[in-house]
C-alpha cells in the first residue's frame, strides 16, 4: 500500500472542490437575479419618457448587464490554459476529468491507473497536480466572479436611478397639479 500521507492533500482537494461548487452556485444565482431585473426593466422600457439622463443611464445599465453576463459565463465555463509544470512531457493525469477523458476505453484507463499506483511518488504527484489545477481554476473563477459582482451592482444601481428619476418626474407632475388645484380653490 502507499506509504505517503495523503490526508492533507485530500483535505485541500475537498476544500477546492467545495469552493468551485459554491462559486458556480453564486454565478447561477446572480444570473437569475439579473434576468428577473432585466425582464422587469424591459417590460417598462417602452413606457418610459426618455430624456438625456435616462438615455445615458439606460446605456450604462445595458452595458453593465452585458458585462455581468460575460463575466458570469467566464465563471461558469472558465477558460483555463494548460500550465507547463516541467520541461519533460507529463503523462495524462487519471485523477482529473481532462486526463480521464483522454482514455479511449475503461480498460486502458484501468491499466494506466494500475501502472501508476505502483509508484507512491507518482500517485502523490498526480493528486498534487489535481489540487494545483483546481486552485488555479478557483483563482480564475473568483476573479471573474468579483468582476461580475461589480458589474451587477453597477447595472442594478443604474436601474434604480432610472426608476427614482421616473418616480421623481411623476411626483413633480402630481405635486404641480395638486398645487395648481389648491391655488385655484383659494
Amino acid at each position: 500500500m502507499i506509504d505517503k500521507d495523503f490526508t492533507p492533500l485530500f483535505h485541500v482537494l475537498s476544500s477546492e472542490q467545495q469552493i468551485l461548487q459554491r462559486t458556480d452556485q453564486k454565478a447561477f444565482t446572480i444570473l437569475s437575479i439579473l434576468g428577473v431585473f432585466m425582464v422587469f426593466f424591459m417590460i417598462h422600457f417602452t413606457k418610459m419618457k426618455f430624456n438625456w439622463f435616462i438615455f445615458i443611464m439606460t446605456i450604462i445599465y445595458f452595458l453593465s448587464a452585458l458585462l455581468t453576463i460575460i463575466q458570469l459565463v467566464l465563471v461558469i465555463v472558465p477558460r483555463i490554459r494548460k500550465d507547463k509544470f516541467s520541461t519533460k512531457k507529463q503523462p495524462e493525469n487519471p485523477t482529473f476529468f481532462a486526463g480521464i477523458a483522454k482514455f479511449s476505453t475503461p480498460e486502458s484507463y484501468a491499466a494506466h491507473l494500475q501502472k501508476i499506483s505502483k509508484d507512491p511518488d507518482k500517485v502523490y504527484q498526480l493528486f498534487a497536480t489535481q489540487v494545483f489545477s483546481l486552485g488555479k481554476i478557483n483563482q480564475y473563477k473568483n476573479i471573474a466572479m468579483k468582476r461580475a459582482i461589480l458589474f451587477f451592482v453597477a447595472a442594478i444601481t443604474a436601474e434604480l436611478i432610472i426608476i427614482m428619476s421616473l418616480a421623481w418626474t411623476i411626483a413633480m407632475g402630481w405635486l404641480q397639479t395638486v398645487s395648481d388645484v389648491g391655488t385655484s380653490i383659494l
